[in-house]
């Protein structure tokens, strides 16, 4: 139990802390903001403040390039979320989308236009299967609405793929009038975009030139 001259002796002992003003409290929040500033590198931009999804001056440019090119490699930022901008501005448009990871795509020519096999894991004790599904993006095409614009074949990681496969999928849309090709290519520190064609060899790119 507390004796009677413990918690006067407690009371005693703790410092007294200093009356707050106006003054000190500056000089507490000062340090805390010019850190951050700090941290930043130099300070931050407008787009630090306002936030990078809230303006897109680049939009109409986007639907531009999608329709005249056909077929675009994008370069999204690393953190991710931009990319849902773009694409929900294609779907307000009348677009359907496939999306297709190019890890698991195997030869974009046969899954995508032709009638291609798939082996099933047969996990050691049951015979090795084989089945055949439908072109994928054929399949599609016969499933959408009447009204709907096309078809937004959406490739997650097309790094991976090799300059052949990224040159089939520029010339998809040629053969395939209704069809839209967007090659996630790489990242970078804003979402950029070019023509396919270019990245994939089949146009001459003009930065590469310069």
């Amino acid at each position: 139990m507390w004796s009677g001259s413990a918690p006067a002796a407690a009371r005693t002992a703790s410092p007294r802390l200093p009356a707050p003003s106006h003054s000190s409290s500056r000089r507490a929040v000062r340090p805390g903001l010019s850190s951050v500033v700090r941290a930043g590198g130099g300070g931050g931009g407008l787009m630090d403040f306002v936030g990078g999804d809230l303006v897109k001056p680049d939009l109409g440019r986007w639907l531009e390039d999608v329709e005249k090119h056909k077929a675009l490699a994008i370069y999204p930022p690393h953190e991710g979320g931009y990319e849902g901008r773009y694409l929900n501005r294609l779907r307000y448009q009348g677009y359907y989308f496939l999306d297709l990871s190019a890890r698991g795509l195997g030869d974009p020519e046969s899954t995508l236009t032709k009638i291609h096999p798939v082996c099933p894991p047969s996990l050691g004790r049951q015979p090795i299967a084989r089945w055949y599904f439908p072109p994928e993006v054929d399949y599609r095409l016969s499933l959408l609405h009447p009204d709907a614009k096309g078809l937004v074949v959406w490739v997650l990681e097309a790094k991976v793929l090799s300059k052949a496969e990224l040159q089939f999928l520029a010339m998809l849309p040629d053969l395939r009038p209704k069809v839209r090709v967007i090659a996630e290519c790489g990242n970078w520190r804003k979402f950029i975009w070019k023509p396919l064609k270019q990245i994939s060899g089949l146009e001459p790119d003009p930065d590469a030139e310069q």
